[in-house]
């Protein structure tokens, strides 16, 4: 059964393909297009450990999860027994979603214009969150900031770690490439 393609190209990827792309070459002193990082992949993992002691909540934050991504989490188990958790090999201990092409665009482009504002005190992300492979990792403490989380239907808050993978080989050029794509840091000081 052949999958039909639509043509529907999220904003942010146009963005990247006509501006970003042409900025960073001059910025990063690439001569091939192909060398200029690009965003990979966006994994968004949750841990529950109060999942042990009660299934419900696997399956509240899994509806919520689900909304915010676009996309069925995947349950992720515990790989060895940990006898002061109470925890078993084998138990549901998270959820994660890896978030690829146009759903990936879309998500960062809401995640960074919608949800990151709605942070309180929030004053820009960290400069030193970068892996030193060109990837990007934070933390967040609750989902309320996503506007498709309704406030008064929330059953429980919970945070989550999100990863942004890109192609980039050194920070340095990760960074121009977040930048580029209106991700918010904090002021050099």
């Amino acid at each position: 059964m052949n999958k039909k393609k639509t043509d529907y190209t999220p904003r942010l990827k146009q963005y990247f393909n006509q501006e970003v792309k042409k900025t960073l070459m001059k910025q990063l002193g690439y001569d091939n297009v192909y060398k200029v990082p690009k965003l990979e992949k966006i994994v968004i993992n949750v841990g529950l450990g109060e999942a042990v002691s009660d299934q419900k909540i696997l399956e509240i934050v899994r509806d919520d999860l689900g909304r915010i991504t676009g996309q069925i989490p995947l349950q992720t188990r515990a790989k060895r027994p940990i006898s002061n958790f109470k925890i078993r090999k084998g138990m549901i201990i998270g959820l994660k979603v890896t978030l690829r092409g146009a759903r990936m665009y879309e998500f960062f482009d809401r995640f960074v214009n919608f949800a990151a504002p709605r942070i309180r005190d929030f004053g820009g992300f960290s400069r030193d969150s970068f892996d030193g492979r060109g990837s990007y990792n934070l933390g967040l403490s609750e989902q309320t900031i996503f506007p498709e989380i309704e406030y008064d239907k929330i059953k429980k808050i919970f945070g989550m770690d999100i990863a942004i993978v890109t192609s980039a080989k050194k920070d340095e050029d990760a960074l121009a490439l977040l930048e580029g794509l209106g991700m918010p840091f904090e002021r050099k000081k």
